[in-house]
């Protein structure tokens, strides 16, 4: 069991009703494609995707505030935590995300916990909030599970709902041009047929 895996099996346990959490970050990665390379699995945390239009319910579940609070409690001692908990306007997505989200299977069955990842093309996006080597290899993972055009990841760019943080904004304007050079790598395409 992974390091996401154990966090996500803490949480389910101290539960007392079912909650559906849609995560992103490594553990997205870790859990939500098959064969991922090991070092996903050893993050030391869970990110999750609070969406907007359901804050109103989520911050009256006081028994999922209760259990990731007793999560976060039991697994101090081990270095893990749930505690980045982001709303959608917090991340850049496209403003479709929410209908695009997939269910994660292939992990044995959770009591209470129902777990969702972002579409492919939607972690691409929260992957480019940091200019950070790390998130440009996850993003080259991504590209390498999911067949995007060029055309449909600039189509993303343009349409992506940004948070109004000007150092996001720059990163993510400074990020494009390595994503569609990593993603005209993947699908073989000559440089100057990127542009």
């Amino acid at each position: 069991m992974n390091n996401p895996e154990h966090i996500l099996r803490t949480l389910d346990r101290h539960l007392r009703e079912p909650v559906g959490i849609v995560l992103f970050g490594r553990a997205a990665l870790a859990l939500g494609y098959p064969a991922p390379p090991h070092d996903f699995g050893v993050t030391q945390d869970v990110d999750a995707i609070l969406p907007m239009m359901e804050m109103a319910r989520i911050e009256a579940d006081q028994q999922f505030w209760d259990a990731l609070d007793s999560t976060n409690r039991e697994l101090e001692p081990s270095g893990l935590y749930m505690t980045h908990l982001f709303t959608d306007a917090q991340v850049i997505l496209t403003p479709e995300w929410l209908g695009r989200t997939t269910p994660i299977t292939g992990l044995a069955p959770f009591q209470r916990l129902s777990l969702f990842r972002p579409h492919t093309l939607d972690l691409i996006l929260t992957k480019m909030m940091r200019n950070d080597p790390q998130d440009l290899h996850d993003i080259g993972f991504l590209l390498g599970r999911e067949s995007l055009s060029l055309a449909v990841i600039k189509s993303a760019f343009s349409a992506a709902r940004i948070p109004k943080i000007p150092e996001i904004q720059a990163t993510f304007a400074a990020m494009q041009p390595a994503v569609v050079a990593l993603a005209a790598d993947v699908l073989r395409i000559p440089p100057e047929a990127s542009v």
